[in-house]
This record gives C-alpha cells, sequence and structure tokens, in this order.
C-alpha cells in the first residue's frame, strides 16, 4: 500500500488487490482501523469467489462436485443480478464462464497458451442448483464472477465506509468506481481505450451518488483476437466493441451493464433495474436508473437516453 496522498482537502490511499490497483479518497484521513476493515471485507470475498487463489470456495468447486456453502448477503444478489443479465443477452453471459476462459489460457497460472477452438460454457441449471445459501453441483465448474463481482466487492467496500460514517469518497478499483458526495457530482471521463493518455475521451458523465464501470477487451487481451470477454454461448471473444461503461446506482449494476453491452443496445439496459423487493434490493436500490455506453471498433458511440453527462457523436 502506498502513503496516503493528502492535498486540497483529499486524502488517497492506494494498494493493490484482487489483480488490479485500488484507491480509496476521502475528504479526512482513514484510520488504521478503518482501512483494516477494508481489506477484510476484500479478502473475504477473495477467499469465496476467486478462480485464481487455491484456498477459495470457487478454486473447490472446480475441483470437485459438490455442496458449497456461499454467504448469502453476497451470493444471493449476485446471482440474482447474474440471471437478469442472462435473460437480457439471451444466456450470453454466465458466471460459468470460466472453463471457457481456461481453455483459451486465462487460467490461474496466467499460462495464456489458448487450446484450439472455444469452449462454451454450461447451462446453469444443468449442472447447478441454489437454494439461497448453498450451491450444490453435478460436475466440476468453474465459476467467473468477473462480469459482476469486482462492482459488487466495490459496493462492499462503500458499505464499510458508510457504516463508519464517511459522508463522501470515491473508491476506484482498476476502472470501477462508486461515489458519494455533496454537489458538484463528480465528473468522469470516458477514456478511448486506444488512446489512453488520459486526453482523448469519448464523453464525460457525471456522478453524485452512483458508480461508473467500465470494459475494454484490450485491457486483457493476449494473441490475435483473444480477449478475456466471451461469449458463453459459444467461449467465443467478442467482436466489433471496442469499449462500453455503465453508470447506475450501485458499482455491481453498473458492472451488469458495461458487460451487457457486448451483446444488446443501451437502450435495453433498463431491463436490469430490479428495483424495490427484489432479490438485489440493498445492493441495487429501488428507482435506480441504468444507463450507459457502447464505443463500436469503427469509432462510434451509443448511448442510452437519459446518460448524466456529454457524449460525442462519434469518437475523436
Amino acid at each position: 500500500m502506498t502513503p496516503p496522498v493528502e492535498a486540497a482537502g483529499r486524502h488517497v490511499v492506494a494498494f493493490e488487490a484482487i489483480g488490479t490497483r485500488w484507491s480509496v479518497t476521502t475528504g479526512a484521513p482513514l484510520d488504521a482501523a478503518l482501512l483494516g476493515a477494508v481489506h477484510r471485507t476484500i479478502d473475504d470475498y477473495d477467499r469465496v469467489f476467486s478462480r485464481f487463489r487455491p484456498d477459495s470456495t470457487v478454486m473447490a468447486a472446480s475441483r470437485a462436485p459438490g455442496t458449497f456453502s456461499l454467504p448469502a448477503e453476497t451470493a444471493a444478489p449476485l446471482l440474482a443480478l447474474y440471471d437478469r443479465l442472462a435473460a437480457l443477452t439471451d444466456g450470453a453471459v454466465s458466471p460459468l464462464v470460466g472453463a471457457s476462459l481456461e481453455h483459451l489460457g486465462y487460467d490461474a497460472g496466467y499460462g495464456l497458451r489458448p487450446l484450439p477452438g472455444y469452449l462454451p460454457a454450461p447451462r446453469w441449471d444443468e449442472v447447478c442448483d441454489w437454494d439461497g445459501e448453498r450451491l450444490t453441483t453435478r460436475a466440476p465448474v468453474v465459476i467467473d464472477v468477473g462480469a459482476l463481482g469486482k462492482g459488487q466487492l466495490v459496493d462492499l467496500v462503500a458499505a464499510v465506509l458508510e457504516q463508519a460514517g464517511v459522508t463522501w469518497f470515491t473508491v476506484d478499483a482498476g476502472g470501477d468506481l462508486r461515489h458519494r458526495g455533496a454537489a458538484p457530482a463528480l465528473r468522469v471521463g470516458l477514456e478511448h481505450p486506444a488512446r489512453a493518455d488520459g486526453r482523448t475521451v469519448v464523453g464525460v458523465v457525471e456522478v453524485a451518488d452512483g458508480a461508473v464501470c467500465g470494459s475494454a477487451p484490450n485491457r486483457r487481451t493476449w494473441g490475435d483476437g483473444i480477449h478475456h470477454v466471451l461469449d458463453a454461448r459459444t467461449g467465443a471473444p467478442t467482436r466489433g466493441v471496442a469499449a462500453t461503461w455503465g453508470v447506475a446506482r450501485s458499482a455491481m449494476l453498473a458492472d451488469a451493464a458495461a458487460t451487457a453491452l457486448f451483446f444488446v443496445p443501451p437502450e435495453r439496459l433498463g431491463a436490469l433495474d430490479a428495483g424495490a423487493g427484489s432479490p438485489t434490493d440493498g445492493v441495487v436500490p429501488p428507482g435506480a436508473g441504468v444507463t450507459g455506453v457502447v464505443l463500436g471498433d469503427d469509432g462510434r458511440a451509443r448511448w442510452s437516453p437519459g446518460l448524466p453527462g456529454e457524449m460525442f457523436s462519434e469518437a475523436s
């Protein structure tokens, strides 16, 4: 962890966790106990959902079929939103895409040596049963929650800060960002993925109490046309999309929107908003709007009606 940065009333703590760079910006310095709670929250989540650490629950499920206990407070909203995401994308997004990624070389050892062809993900209802507390599998499964998990973890860290009475903060985990604060709203530039100079953007969105999450195939790519965003139905990497961004009340929902945009137009993102009384209630607040931006390989951007910010008709 790098030393805190203090400037103009902003205190920043940066560290590495779950394979990405984190920064937590607050209006006042965080004490050691609160920072410890943040790190425990991240480690507890990783111990369940990581497919890269040998002691995780997900790794145990990849070795043999069985029944596995998952924390309901995280697994229930996560899997409920995966259900909605799968319905919206006609099955293109699935938490069982892990074996498809391993087939292409993105495994726990980061071998990055693709096998020939593609491996479709199994259907959830064919190999898994979830009763709200326990996951029962009928075959070894490689679960990968990358489409939603980092966003959910950002929300969990934000909740730790809120419960400690922190009223202004920005949590940023490798581009998955959750902000809470008074006016003015935080302005977030949507950086062109091919021009990562910090100055070339396709637009700007504003969040006062919400989240912005982005995804781009070039962030994890190895080999010709091989990257980490796959169509679960075929196991093949997506084509035609250079980058996506989701904007929502929670980072998990914004992450879901960013993933969905590889398969559906931004006008359809409202279907992800579960609203009050749903299994995602408390993580996806009722009435939370979901918007997003998709940048095609042709350089043209499309965005949702009501997107909170300024966009350009095409990348410049």
